[in-house]
């Protein structure tokens, strides 16, 4: 049998009006990954923002439905804490394929996951998990962060999240981030945007805190630091022998490592654990559907 209630050794649900899930995190980035091998169950606005709610649900930063992709293998249906729809999560994705192969739907160190920002490859290495996040894209257009009593120039990454990475001196001057800052001009990313805001600590490694977008402050975001390694590289002397292609990334909840290959393509490595694992109260889940 799977190791997962809820599901067998092929991959498929046992009978249930409500999936089987696991919980777990990247860098304390905490994730509900749900399992519908049979594409039964679906996820809506509402049930997402239930289970992320952590006093009346499970708790977490969003919600990853694992569902048979058009072309095969596993997409993942990725949804942030207030329900709303996101394009995709780097330490979502690493959570996920660790799921993907807990629950015995993948039996490989190497596969590809498809989500909503496009196809993204995941490989096990000595306890880490890599995911290639494609090529960063940005924007000539001025934009400004505002947080705290601090107003900074912020650069534009979309990978393929749309991010704005402002650096600051110390990592207090944003005050709370429990708000989303200010960002001006206000049509710049008109499906919302998270913020990170860093602080250089060596030619090699930066450090963040960040505010994603239908969340709040959270304890790490993948595309957050693929986008803050991205903008650093191109503060330090544009992409200069001098500047390493891989940087070391410290936010909160731990450690991830951003590189960049020659061809502008980004790997994003850090730590994936899954903390539990069980199936959604029948009657909990219908109320909600």
């Amino acid at each position: 049998m799977s190791s997962v209630p809820g599901v067998t050794e092929e991959g498929h649900a046992l009978a249930s009006a409500a999936p089987a899930f696991l919980k777990g995190h990247g860098t304390q980035n905490d994730f509900i990954v749900l399992l519908d091998p049979d594409g039964t169950f679906g996820l809506n606005e509402r049930q997402a923002w239930a289970l992320c709610d952590r006093r009346q649900g499970l708790g977490a930063d969003g919600v990853l439905r694992a569902v048979p992709a058009d072309g095969g293998g596993w997409f993942m249906d990725y949804r942030n804490a207030d329900g709303s729809v996101a394009e995709m999560c780097g330490n979502g994705a690493r959570v996920f394929a660790l799921a993907l192969r807990d629950a015995g739907l993948v039996t490989v160190d190497e596969f590809v996951v498809p989500t909503r920002g496009g196809d993204r490859s995941v490989r096990f290495l000595d306890g880490d998990v890599i995911v290639g996040m494609g090529a960063a894209t940005t924007s000539a257009r001025a934009v400004t962060v505002s947080a705290g009593r601090g107003e900074w120039a912020a650069t534009s990454v979309w990978v393929p999240n749309p991010h704005a990475v402002a650096f600051v001196d110390d990592l207090a001057d944003p005050g709370s981030l429990s708000n989303a800052p200010d960002v001006t001009p206000a049509d710049a990313f008109p499906d919302g945007v998270n913020v990170e805001f860093v602080v250089p600590r060596a030619a090699d490694r930066i450090a963040m805190r960040v505010h994603e977008r239908g969340v709040g402050e959270t304890r790490s975001c993948g595309t957050g630091a693929v986008a803050a390694a991205w903008a650093w590289r191109r503060r330090s002397d544009a992409l200069s022998e001098d500047v390493p292609p891989t940087i070391r990334v410290d936010v909160p909840g731990g450690t991830v490592w951003v590189t960049e290959h020659s061809g502008g393509e980004l790997d994003l490595k850090g730590p994936a654990v899954i903390v539990a694992r069980g199936v959604i109260d029948e009657h909990w889940w219908r109320e909600r559907a």
